[in-house]
């Protein structure tokens, strides 16, 4: 499965980092379980009372903040007891969620990731959030949330889910392995001018390889190819229909990526060896660009290496900025939840700035999916060019509807995509492949 090392990469950085920020600002919740117009709002003393259980995935590390935000939400609002339950594999986190819904035994809360979030909005398992969102004294709202950030999660203009954090795909860069090279312009400082091109990009992969460096490493999901085609002007879905395969800008493009993959000046990460990963030899600068989320900072840090290191957009054909990529997992709740105004107060101060702020500050992990927390980017002005991975987030988009509503479609798609990394495929053959399948896949 393409998904899983980069869901678990993104995972990884949501254990690391102090927990420095408490609940500011936070306020209570709403009335009877039976009135969803109270929305969430009120007092601390006011708010509903009753327990809250909540799943999601990760290893004992990884799920040590999850319990700090627990305590610290217990201690706001006593008259709720949270319990959180946790799915060590994310491989068997879905399956055993979907099973609890059917035989009613799900938690109240819980996380879903981005590939399989159509599934469970169509299951019609998730409380709708509209309205409790509008209500009087929500602490959170719909417009709160930056756009292109919903996707599947959203079905006739109702929201089933909402993103908890996101990481959007940057091309983080060694400097010192292009200065190795004999690279002397800046990714960043060119594209502050619009001139960060894919023609540049390329040549300095072709540098960087003749130099007897990696150019460019990339994890094989969705993002990448999406990422790539967008970045090159061209279009992948047609709502739901997949039409790349007959739109010449992404058949050019494709093209190009395939070309580098083949010629090994790119290199798919979930293809190299264990104890000589994407990490090991991005650290020890042996490559140019590695195409991750906010998480890069920690493996940065650990190394003891973070100064050689900045990031910039994806490379375009004019050099101006285009929608790429922004990985995410959401949040949502049971439908059949026995305490919802309960379970809509534990969601709301989850997902709103504050609840963000204290789950993401100081791990350099994850960037906010709502307004008003992004200073936790800019922290310690690192990297040098953060900024960028806002402006990324603000224009970007999450894994396309149509795609994210079918189990398994993306994964199979990315290894439609791996043979053409491979050498075993061209690039119309894998776009009419990607097409058939997902006509046959999105149309049943």
């Amino acid at each position: 499965m393409s998904m899983r090392p980069k869901t678990l990469k993104l995972l990884a950085g949501l254990a690391a980092g102090a927990l420095a920020l408490g609940f500011a600002g936070c306020s209570g919740g709403g009335g009877q379980a039976s009135a969803p117009s109270t929305g969430g709002g009120g007092t601390a003393a006011s708010a509903p009372s009753g327990t809250v259980v909540w799943s999601t995935w990760g290893t004992p590390e990884e799920l040590t903040r999850y319990k700090d935000f627990n305590t610290q939400f217990m201690k706001k609002y006593p008259q709720i007891k949270v319990t959180l339950n946790p799915v060590a594999s994310y491989s068997d986190y879905h399956s055993k969620l979907l099973a609890q819904l059917t035989s009613n035994t799900a938690p109240d809360v819980f996380y879903i990731g981005d590939d399989k979030l159509g599934q469970f909005v169509g299951a019609n398992v998730l409380m709708p959030l509209n309205e409790r969102m509008a209500a009087p004294g929500s602490k959170i709202s719909k417009d709160m949330f930056f756009d292109g950030l919903f996707g599947a999660a959203q079905v006739s203009g109702e929201t089933y889910a909402a993103p908890n954090d996101v990481n959007p795909d940057m091309f983080w860069y060694d400097k010192k392995a292009l200065a190795a090279a004999g690279i002397t312009e800046d990714p960043a400082t060119l594209a502050a001018s619009d001139q960060w091109t894919t023609a540049k990009f390329l040549e300095m992969n072709d540098k960087l390889k003749a130099a007897g460096l990696t150019g460019s490493m990339f994890w094989n999901y969705w993002a990448t190819h999406y990422s790539w085609i967008s970045a090159q002007g061209g279009k992948a879905y047609d709502g739901d229909s997949f039409v790349g395969n007959t739109d010449p800008k992404t058949v050019d493009a494709v093209t190009t990526l395939g070309k580098y993959f083949q010629d090994k000046a790119f290199v798919v990460a979930d293809t190299l060896p264990e104890g000589a990963g994407a990490d090991s030899i991005f650290v020890r600068h042996k490559a140019g660009f590695f195409v991750q989320g906010r998480y890069t900072i920690g493996t940065l840090k650990s190394a003891g290496v973070q100064a050689d290191y900045d990031v910039v957009r994806w490379p375009t054909a004019d050099g101006k900025a285009a929608p790429t990529g922004v990985a995410a997992s959401y949040l949502a709740i049971n439908k059949n939840t026995k305490n919802p105004d309960a379970a809509f107060l534990f969601w709301s101060e989850f997902l709103n700035a504050d609840g963000q702020k204290f789950r993401l500050q100081g791990g350099g992990n994850a960037v906010p999916s709502v307004k008003g927390a992004d200073d936790i980017v800019l922290e310690g002005n690192y990297p040098a060019h953060a900024q960028a991975i806002l402006d990324a987030r603000n224009i970007g988009f999450v894994n396309y509807p149509a795609e994210a509503k079918v189990p398994s479609l993306s994964s199979d798609i990315s290894d439609l995509f791996l043979k053409l990394y491979q050498g075993k495929a061209d690039a119309q053959g894998t776009l009419d492949a990607v097409a058939a399948l997902a006509k046959e896949k999105i149309g049943k």
